[in-house]
């Protein structure tokens, strides 16, 4: 009797010869494929951000925003007509890099100077990947770029590790810097906002926005929908996190996205809507899209007032420093 027709023993059960080819047929079928994960796997707990930590998400608002704080005013009469928990203090994620983005501007430095990523531009917090390996060598205009447009943290870092007088020298700035403007809630520690301890309030970060928009440099860099660099013999194309920018129902000037777990989803914007210039800030957004969707659901509320008014009642008038000189 041949191999295949004899019973054979498995596992102290018999298998039948019917069975004994089956299984092999089964087994040369699926021979180099990845094993079929089961559907029923665990489900990872979500990190809690500082928001959920502090109950924020439980305060009302009229247009139910799916972020636990919410600031838009008016940049021209400084109104504001929509606020919720705007003084709470919480991380700002990549939001940060928009100060970075100031100082660098600001300083003049030769923006067809090269850097080089290094070992230190590397993400060892959150392990965050990035397309500019260690090695890569950029033009600080190129790198400020794409921490503006792509929100690319190893751009960010080096852009504050090669900055006169250090890193350390660097973070002392953008908090001095915070200070000036008069964003007395907000602090930094690094330029990238992968850590946590780099917190503001949405009033803050309305200042910053205001100030930053005079910069047409930050402007442009920050609304670019798209940029290509040069890497060795590579082309690599690195898109806007805000896909906003792309959408032609929206005029916006100036824009940063972020987001880390501590922080939720970030936005902040100008934009012209309904022929006003407004500022918009959106913090601790629950889901991937929902800061998006805030955004369009502050855009409609405006645009469906009656001329000349909002649903919502200005309710102060926000202190914003003078605006800067432009370049």
């Amino acid at each position: 009797m041949t191999f295949a027709a004899q019973d054979v023993k498995r596992k102290g059960r018999v298998v039948p010869p019917s069975q004994q080819i089956k299984s092999k047929w089964v087994k040369a079928k699926n021979f180099g494929k990845a094993p079929v994960k089961s559907k029923a796997r665990k489900q990872v707990a979500k990190k809690p951000s500082f928001g959920d930590v502090a109950g924020l998400h439980r305060a009302p608002d009229a247009l139910a925003l799916k972020s636990s704080v919410a600031f838009v005013i008016d940049q021209d009469t400084k109104e504001v007509l929509l606020h919720k928990n705007e003084l709470a203090v919480l991380p700002i994620a990549s939001l940060t890099k928009l100060m970075t983005g100031v100082l660098i501007s600001e300083a003049r430095l030769p923006m067809d100077d090269l850097i080089t990523i290094s070992q230190d531009d590397v993400d060892m917090e959150k392990g965050s990947r990035s397309r500019l390996t260690v090695g890569t060598r950029l033009s600080r205009g190129e790198l400020l770029h794409l921490a503006l447009m792509s929100s690319e943290n190893r751009a960010a870092y080096a852009l504050g590790r090669t900055f006169p007088g250090g890193m350390p020298h660097f973070v002392s700035l953008m908090n001095a810097k915070a200070a000036e403007l008069g964003m007395a809630a907000t602090s930094y520690v690094e330029p990238t906002g992968l850590s946590s301890k780099n917190q503001s309030s949405a009033k803050d970060l309305a200042i910053l926005v205001n100030y930053a928009y005079a910069d047409s440099t930050l402007r442009e860099y920050s609304t670019s929908p798209g940029h290509q660099v040069e890497v060795g013999r590579r082309t690599l194309q690195f898109n806007n996190t805000n896909r906003l920018v792309k959408n032609p129902d929206w005029d916006i000037g100036l824009q940063k996205t972020g987001y880390i777990s501590e922080a939720g989803q970030c936005l902040v914007m100008q934009v012209k809507v309904a022929g006003r210039k407004i500022i918009m800030v959106f913090l601790d957004s629950a889901g991937k899209l929902s800061r998006i969707g805030d955004a369009e659901r502050v855009r409609r509320w405006m645009e469906s007032a009656p001329m000349g008014s909002t649903r919502v009642s200005p309710v102060a008038a926000l202190e914003l420093p003078g605006t800067p000189i432009r370049h």
